[in-house]
């Protein structure tokens, strides 16, 4: 099992009033599984993908990633199997803008300590997973919405992370880049990728293969989506 949670919780203060954000989630993940995240502002999305990212930790609850147990990790052993195991896309793309797309990607790979010749390597690999090796050498600027995703995707798949973890990654796009953009995902997860989604668009968590939906900071439905009702919906 890739991820595995039982009973999360994750509360917060606002002033005196506690907020549980995340209010006794239970789900397990396995390995190549494409699962969308679904739910109303306030449901408990965003604060699940912060802790699935080890951006944030568990008020109570367990958390295992590839086998290690991330809810009693420290700030340097999240930052550490953050690195080493999860890739992230974000709505806003995150690019450096004075930086090359090339460079870009090629980030995490300088704060796990590879060479520059190896790191090189593994970004032109990286580009050309989603089509942009053409473009290795152009700044943010001078590319489109689209393009700039391509190289955040890039980005995330460079270290051969466990799981990507995407957060609105058509939300800034139009709807045929989006698509565009969407087939990628599509891509990675038949080619072995494990991919995680947050999204609020019933079109794009139609794309997966299992929609998570929550409420309240608990799992409201969990439903695997049949390949037959998957074609239909992306009709």
């Amino acid at each position: 099992m890739l991820i595995e949670v039982t009973n999360l919780h994750k509360n917060y203060m606002i002033g005196e009033i506690e907020v549980r954000a995340l209010d006794g989630v239970d789900f397990n993940i396995e390995k190549n599984e494409y699962v969308a995240i679904m739910g109303p502002s306030g449901s408990g999305k965003s604060t699940l993908m912060n802790v699935l990212g080890c951006l944030d930790t568990p008020t109570a609850g367990e958390y295992y990633l590839a086998g290690e147990r991330v809810s009693e990790m420290n700030d340097d052993q999240l930052a550490s199997i953050r690195n080493r195991e999860i890739g992230f896309v974000f709505q806003t793309f995150n690019l450096l803008p004075r930086a090359t797309a090339l460079h870009n990607v090629e980030l995490p790979l300088v704060y796990a300590g590879i060479s520059t010749t190896e790191r090189k390597e593994k970004a032109i690999a990286a580009l050309e997973k989603v089509n942009l090796s053409d473009r290795m050498h152009h700044k943010p600027n001078e590319l489109s919405g689209g393009q700039r995703q391509r190289v955040a995707i890039a980005r995330a798949l460079v270290n051969d992370p466990s799981i990507i973890l995407a957060d609105e990654p058509t939300g800034n796009l139009d709807s045929k880049t989006g698509d565009e953009i969407m087939e990628v995902f599509e891509r990675l997860h038949k080619n072995g990728n494990t991919l995680i989604v947050v999204t609020h668009e019933e079109s794009i968590a139609a794309k997966s293969n299992r929609i998570m939906r929550l409420r309240d900071g608990k799992i409201e439905k969990d439903e695997r989506i049949g390949e037959g009702r998957k074609a239909l919906e992306m009709v």
